[in-house]
């Protein structure tokens, strides 16, 4: 298991771009929007370090609760998904295709956090 991805949800993301460019001391960035969501990636995954990004989407709201991270299933994401229910948890959101960034489902552990299941394409 290794973290590939970190989402921040934000409400507003120039202000948030602007805090975590100020904070981490990062270039300004550019942010992408495809008319559902907002978003702007403060970090790239390489060398085996998972990327970050701000997002601002209807239904992903910030709270005290922490990030959505993204979990690595080794090109299985079916195999995962079908294994979440049967350990008691929930899938959220089934497979959602991210164009070239590959596709993530989410999912609600038997504690109530909210995961994310990636695969590369």
């Amino acid at each position: 298991m290794q973290v590939v991805w970190v989402e921040i949800p934000v409400k507003d993301l120039d202000r948030a771009s602007t805090f975590y460019q100020t904070v981490f001391n990062l270039q300004p960035t550019e942010i992408g929007d495809d008319g559902v969501r907002r978003t702007t990636t403060l970090a790239n995954t390489n060398e085996g370090q998972p990327g970050i990004s701000l997002n601002q989407t209807q239904n992903f709201e910030p709270s005290n609760k922490g990030a959505l991270v993204y979990l690595d299933t080794g090109g299985d994401l079916p195999g995962h998904l079908d294994r979440v229910e049967a350990a008691g948890g929930k899938v959220i959101e089934p497979k959602t295709a991210m164009g070239d960034a590959g596709s993530y489902a989410t999912i609600e552990d038997t504690e109530g956090n909210l995961l994310a299941l990636y695969t590369y394409p």
